[in-house]
């Protein structure tokens, strides 16, 4: 499961990529810096902390993404 969503703040996106098939957990931030993390768990409650859909040009892309990785966590 993959994410691209245009950040206010950089010319980049904030990539997030859950591929569990492979163990790649990640955040690669507008300003190209990034997060990896062990688990999806560790990298969805990251988001939650750190990421609100007001830092975003579109704030239903940022909720699509929320939804979508709360439907993996249900799985």
């Amino acid at each position: 499961m993959e994410f691209s969503l245009k950040a206010l703040d950089g010319a980049f996106p904030v990539e997030v990529t859950l591929d569990q098939d492979n163990g790649r957990y990640m955040i690669r931030k507008s300003d190209t810096s990034g997060e990896v993390f062990n688990s999806a768990e560790e990298m969805i409650h990251w988001i939650q902390s750190n990421f609100s859909e007001e830092l975003f040009c579109s704030p239903k892309d940022f909720r699509r993404m929320i939804e979508g990785l709360a439907a993996y966590t249900k799985e």
